[in-house]
């Protein structure tokens, strides 16, 4: 599986999505400090993208990633990502619309997508962690060999 660094704001679903990926127990913990979860992903807290000042936390937190996964709740009106962000970390990028569960409108989602897109994605996902919607489409795409 390549090795992934998931940024976003607090809340929009990190952990949720990386304790889904690796098949444990999902339980609500806010992410203090930059974890490793099962071997290849980097949770970061949602504070890093919150506060600009944190931005070097996550370019140096990326250096040791293959891939960038945005993700941004698709219950969250208030847009997370610069314009081409992807330019500040040399790596890939991905973007992953979670919450889909929670019945967002289509064109808020689409919008979401478009936004992603500009910022950098060169694919979007939409999920539930919770029903596991999508979930096998990301974790077969991270799983492809380069």
């Amino acid at each position: 599986m390549k090795k992934i660094v998931l940024i976003g704001k607090s809340g929009c679903g990190k952990t949720t999505l990386c304790q889904r990926i690796f098949k444990e127990e999902l339980e609500y913990k806010k992410t203090q400090s930059v974890e490793v979860v099962g071997g290849s992903a980097i949770d970061t807290p949602g504070e890093y993208m919150e506060h600009k000042q944190y931005y070097k936390a996550l370019v140096v937190t990326a250096v040791e990633a293959d891939l960038v996964v945005m993700v941004q709740s698709g219950d969250d009106t208030e847009w997370t990502f610069s314009p081409r962000i992807n330019s500040m970390f040399n790596k890939p990028m991905i973007g992953v619309i979670t919450k889909m569960d929670m019945h967002p409108e289509e064109w808020k989602i689409d919008d979401i997508e478009d936004l992603m897109r500009f910022a950098g994605a060169e694919k979007v996902f939409r999920v539930s962690a919770l029903t596991g919607e999508g979930i096998r489409n990301l974790t077969d795409f991270l799983g492809e060999e380069e």
